[in-house]
């Protein structure tokens, strides 16, 4: 990436209002076209929003957008919409034992809902904020369940996958045990057990800094600065750890770079979370000081191989070890292709890893390592000046997606390739257009004098 140091927030702003006025049009266009019977929508095909995938880890997306519209517009007609459909279709998700996406669904939703009473955005109402934080006090524990000891004496959430599998990209959804324990929940176990959710939340990060992060140590022959492994293997007879796989990337020894920008971003939000525990809290886990400095470094490692690794403007290709990306010769030196004939880009791993970088900026800023933290943060807003633009803006009024070029499967096939093209372009997903509007929110509050975005708001 060709960091533009030039770039302030501000002068992104103009480009964050056209997004809002999209945004708007698109949730409209979904609600009056899209046939929730079918199944919660994932990614579009040929501009229109389709079902496909493992289990349902996008709702929470559809209608957590709706309350970021209502966020950042005072739109009230959102802000109702996302009650009913919270209410209505959310329920479901808070007691799923089956997947490691609680953080994705219940704190998109409800926890969104209860930060908007915490602010005063909405009436304080007892019955309803006793409704949202019970359900994300349960998801929090319904989440924690999913435990893995590890031959350490530590463990991680493991993925849908089963116990052997650690995924990175959990480490964004470990946010529903930090809001369960801040709400002053435990997980319940046998003989009236009581583990600590923050304790597990901890340990969970702690893991993926480990196994999923690498820190060029040569830790095998891929052993690179910031790369990560979205899958990691495990030997659940005695809890060794076996080796790195992939289920979205090329392959385990390759950066599958929307699971790279799930740690960018989930480690940035940990450290903005230590603040909130004692020291009490923490120094069964290695003390504050320790904590801090794992996720520091893998913050700063994953930041460093996504701008070492991203086309000039700020975008990435969806592996950094795909086939035929060779073919494209320094890609990093140039701005991305979304319509070239080999591989394709992902602006949904540009949309969540943008918001990672600016955290990380505005961490080390606020710890007075300016020098280290204008890098990052200029990072994200180069990112984010070239997504909330054509050709990655959608501003078809017939395409439902809002974030253009946007990778779900690549190596399944998944993916929308439109007539006369060689590679997948042109479609959006749930989690793409989400994050978008999340890291818009971010920084447009900024810009507005607003408080800081953070899910621990809502947590009074």
């Amino acid at each position: 990436m060709q960091i533009r140091n030039d770039l302030t927030a501000a002068a992104i702003q103009p480009k964050i209002d056209k997004l809002w006025q999209l945004s708007a049009e698109k949730i409209n266009l979904i609600s009056r076209e899209y046939d929730n019977s079918k199944g919660t929508p994932v990614f579009t095909v040929n501009g229109k929003y389709t079902l496909r995938g493992w289990t349902e880890w996008t709702q929470g997306f559809q209608y957590g957008a709706e309350v970021l519209q209502f966020d950042a517009t005072n739109e009230t007609a959102f802000l109702e919409s996302a009650r009913k459909n919270t209410v209505g279709n959310m329920a479901s998700h808070v007691s799923h034992f089956g997947v490691h996406d609680h953080g994705f669904n219940n704190v998109s939703t409800y926890g969104n809902l209860l930060r908007l009473m915490n602010e005063g955005r909405i009436p304080e109402n007892e019955w309803e904020r006793n409704f949202y934080e019970i359900a994300l006090k349960v998801s929090g524990s319904v989440q924690a369940k999913r435990w893995t000891a590890t031959k350490d004496g530590q463990g991680f959430i493991h993925s849908f996958n089963g116990p052997h599998s650690l995924f990175v990209d959990t480490i964004r959804s470990v946010r529903a045990l930090m809001v369960s324990h801040l709400l002053g929940h435990s997980l319940m176990g046998e003989n009236d057990v009581k583990t600590s959710l923050l304790e597990r939340g901890t340990l969970h990060s702690i893991a993926t800094a480990k196994y999923s992060v690498y820190y060029g140590a040569s830790r095998d022959s891929y052993d690179l600065w910031g790369r990560t492994a979205h899958e990691s293997v495990f030997n659940t007879n005695d809890g060794n750890y076996r080796c790195p796989n992939s289920q979205q990337g090329f392959s385990g020894f390759t950066t599958w770079t929307r699971g790279l920008a799930w740690a960018m971003a989930g480690f940035a939000e940990q450290l903005e979370t230590l603040p909130l525990f004692s020291d009490e809290e923490l120094a069964p886990l290695g003390g504050r000081a320790e904590i801090e400095s794992i996720y520091l470094k893998a913050a700063q490692a994953t930041c460093d191989f996504f701008i070492e690794n991203t086309a000039s403007d700020g975008i990435p290709y969806w592996d950094t070890g795909a086939p035929q990306l060779y073919r494209l010769g320094d890609y990093t030196s140039r701005s991305s292709d979304p319509y070239n004939e080999f591989e394709p880009v992902d602006s949904s791993a540009a949309a969540i890893g943008a918001q990672g970088l600016l955290r990380l900026g505005k961490y080390l800023n606020d710890k007075n390592r300016s020098e280290e933290g204008n890098r990052y943060w200029q990072a994200g807003l180069t990112a984010l000046n070239t997504l909330f633009d054509e050709p990655y803006l959608s501003t078809d009024p017939n395409h439902q997606g809002l974030i253009l070029h946007s990778i779900y499967h690549r190596p399944n096939g998944w993916d929308n390739i439109p007539a006369g093209q060689k590679i997948p372009n042109g479609e959006s997903s749930m989690w793409g257009d989400y994050h978008a509007r999340e890291v818009a929110l971010y920084l447009h509050r900024i810009n507005k004098g607003l408080p800081y975005y953070a899910y621990t708001a809502s947590v009074k």
